[in-house]
């Protein structure tokens, strides 16, 4: 009791208070009478998960005063009422952090749920309702949960219009979502399922935003009217650097996708900051630099770092935006990609930041003293000392909140639990905090699902330093789903097709202690009758794939390496069509800290007689076959009768698997080629073409699996076009280079 008292009295938050009645307090069919205390956004969306999943269990309901009230949705401003609830529950003294919140059964079937604040509320009441929905009424169980990490994210690359770009533009994914990103039902149920997932903020990333969102004082002619896409024949890739995006092929046949005006567009974009807030989630800008898409040279405006006028536009434009939109919560920025020629040095990069963006900001909180901004700073292409010398007036004012960002597992989550890529920017941020950019860019296609995984992923990311993170691709823009065959009609967000996934990240990152039990439940919520069990641990073993796989074969970068087509660009594959092939299994060395061994290291060390603490590649080939083996075992025994979804998601799971019995011959079979160019044993070199041949025979029931439900070929960002069909005549030349290897050898005896 103390202790809650004590956090109200320190300003974490208003307590909330929703009493609901519990198991024999009400009988089929009655009447539930619930009070709203509030009429705040966040109390009312929890009050409509409540009456949704009431209704379906047979209860009918009615809004009521508090007296009369069955379940009661209350900030609690007074002791007395704080009194009453410890009066009913015996005690209290769980310590509540902003959004956190606390579920108790009284001796009377009284549920209390307690939040610290609107958002804890909000939190409560969606996990009383999936408990109900889970269990009824006599399921409902004690409760404690504050939010493990601050700030739990999504990174999503938003392609505004052809003229206004994001990075992920040029790529099928970006061309579809132009019209989804102007769709205010869009928005809204993204907000909604990412509310429900514990998810506190979206990060909007873009090239140039301004044109597309705001009208800039002093440049009026950089308005953008309408929303436009090309309908030109665009390239399979473009430079890594993210220009040309407006080659005047590209501009010249743009089409119309909406008829807005500018004026029309901040509408827009304020009812979807404003509804984003209702659901506790701040919006955030985030940018490359220097890119001056939109301006079409008007005004002299350039990418030079020299140039005056842009700086002044630059400036502007960061203030106006923050004047337009008063639910922005902050914007990001990155001092890379387009920042001169190459001779400039860090220092002449922050200093242009400084005085674009930062003044900007400075501008804002200036005009308006109560206003709060978040700026968020990437390490990228810069170094922390650098961005620590130049913003520290900006970090000291104290209506600003200045945070860093890093890439912590480079373009990988998916490749190991433990990373260390930060250790160096840990070290020079001196105490600062940072927002983790975690990177997707390996799982587009199949609905991927591993607790375990996720769990020991983010218990690992260095929590000191840690404001949080967002969570996203580069190689893919999460908009609606295109790439299944019978799709239905709207077609589903791919954050609803990939619902399970995007559940973890923002369901652990709350807190990780959530048990698997808890993921099971909601799986028999889902699908009703099924061993959700069973299917919990298929989906988690075949989801295994990714990470083992790509820690084994680690390409660092999104371009360099993309899981699900075996391929990258040509230069980091080094074939020609970009194709990861034998020869490059044998090559491309492990992440370092997935405790795996290399390749030609264990041929060395087998060849020397000598042994090591690494695992080797015969044992990460068996890991493989162990998770696929579980997963298409397990899948037998699931019946998924007419329910889509789930066959849907078994079909994934099934494709999964054989994409992870292909790289477990695949990874065996590099590994007996190598040891045969080594020591020329031909039993090593019959055993290669051997693996390798059932590598292939995988790969075509890969491919046949994935295709039975998805659209072949898919036209990415990073590694261009991923054609199963044509991929696999360079499956079949492994076999072949395997083949050759012996004639070889033989030629040069």
């Amino acid at each position: 009791m103390n202790t809650l008292r004590r956090h109200i009295r320190t300003g974490l938050g208003y307590c909330a208070i929703a009493a609901m009645i519990a198991s024999g307090s009400v009988k089929a069919a009655d009447m539930i009478r619930i009070h709203a205390g509030s009429e705040n956004a966040h109390t009312l969306f929890a009050l409509e998960e409540l009456t949704t999943v009431l209704a379906k269990r047979g209860y009918t309901v009615q809004r009521t005063g508090i007296q009369e009230a069955d379940i009661v949705l209350l900030p609690v401003m007074s002791a007395a009422m704080l009194e009453s609830m410890v009066a009913s529950v015996g005690s209290y003294s769980f310590p509540l952090k902003p959004e956190g919140f606390s579920i108790r059964k009284s001796g009377a079937g009284k549920c209390w749920v307690v939040g610290a604040d609107a958002a804890g509320v909000m939190y409560g009441g969606l996990d009383l309702a999936e408990q109900i929905a889970e269990s009824g009424m006599a399921g409902i169980e004690k409760t404690d949960q504050n939010p493990y990490m601050e700030k739990r994210g999504i990174k999503f690359n938003i392609p505004l219009d052809v003229r206004t770009p994001s990075y992920s533009d040029m790529s099928e994914a970006g061309q579809r979502a132009i019209a989804d990103v102007w769709d205010l039902g869009f928005w809204k149920e993204m907000f909604d399922r990412l509310a429900r997932d514990r998810y506190n903020m979206i990060s909007l990333w873009s090239l140039h935003p301004f044109p597309s969102m705001i009208k800039v004082p002093g440049y009026p002619d950089i308005v953008l009217a309408d929303v436009k896409r090309s309908t030109a024949a665009l390239a399979e890739t473009f430079s890594g650097r993210a220009t040309g995006y407006d080659a005047p092929d590209i501009l010249r046949n743009a089409e119309t996708v909406l008829t807005m005006s500018i004026d029309e567009k901040i509408v827009f974009w304020k009812k979807v900051m404003a509804y984003a807030k209702g659901r506790n989630i701040d919006v955030y800008i985030v940018t490359w630099n220097i890119y001056t898409y939109g301006t079409e040279g008007k005004y002299g405006i350039t990418d030079d770092l020299a140039n005056s006028t842009t700086k002044d536009y630059y400036r502007k434009s960061v203030k106006q935006l923050f004047l337009t939109y008063p639910d922005l919560a902050g914007i990001g920025i990155t001092t890379g990609e387009n920042m001169g020629k190459g001779n400039e040095g860090f220092e002449a990069k922050e200093d242009w930041v400084f005085q674009t963006y930062a003044q900007g900001v400075l501008d804002v909180v200036k005009e308006q003293p109560g206003r709060r901004i978040t700026f968020i700073h990437r390490q990228h292409e810069s170094a922390a000392k650098y961005i620590t010398q130049t913003f520290a007036s900006l970090a000291a004012n104290k209506s600003i909140e200045f945070l860093y960002s890093y890439k912590y597992a480079k373009a990988h989550v998916f490749s190991s639990t433990k990373q260390s890529f930060h250790e160096e920017f840990v070290r020079d941020i001196a105490g600062g905090k940072t927002l983790w950019t975690l990177r997707n860019d390996d799982n587009y296609y199949f609905r991927w699902g591993a607790p375990d995984f996720v769990r020991a992923f983010v218990r690992n990311i260095p929590h000191e330093v840690s404001r949080g993170f967002y969570y996203g691709s580069d190689g893919y823009v999460w908009g609606r789903d295109f790439l299944t065959k019978d799709s239905d009609s709207p077609r589903q967000l791919e954050i609803a097709r990939h619902w399970y996934h995007w559940m973890l990240w923002g369901r652990l990152g709350y807190n990780p202690d959530l048990s698997n039990e808890r993921f099971i439940a909601l799986l028999q919520d889902r699908f009703p009758g099924v061993d959700a069990a069973g299917l919990f641990a298929a989906w988690q073993e075949a989801s295994m794939i990714y990470p083992v796989t790509t820690g084994f074969h680690w390409g660092a970068l999104d371009y360099q390496w993309y899981i699900e087509g075996c391929k990258s660009r040509p230069e980091p594959a080094q074939t020609t069509s970009g194709f990861h092939d034998v020869n490059r299994f044998i090559t491309l060395p492990p992440h370092r800290e997935t405790g795996y061994q290399s390749i030609p290291d264990y041929v060395k060390m087998t060849v020397a007689g000598t042994s090591s603490v690494l695992k080797s590649p015969p044992a990460v080939s068996q890991q493989l076959h162990d998770h696929a083996d579980k997963a298409l075992r397990l899948v037998k025994t699931i019946d998924a009768g007419r329910n889509k979804d789930l066959l849907h998601t078994l079909q994934d799971i099934r494709s999964m698997a054989y994409l992870g019995k292909y790289y477990a011959y695949k990874i065996s079979g590099a590994t007996h080629l190598a040891a045969y160019r080594e020591t020329k044993e031909v039993e090593a070199q019959k055993a290669a073409v051997q693996q390798l041949t059932s590598a292939l025979e995988y790969w075509q029931r890969y491919t046949a699996s994935a295709m039975q439900q998805y659209k072949n070929p898919l036209w990415t960002n990073r590694v261009g076009h991923v054609d199963w069909v044509k991929l696999t005549e360079e499956v079949r030349r492994d076999i072949e280079i395997a083949q050759q290897s012996h004639a070889d050898s033989l030629r040069n005896q």
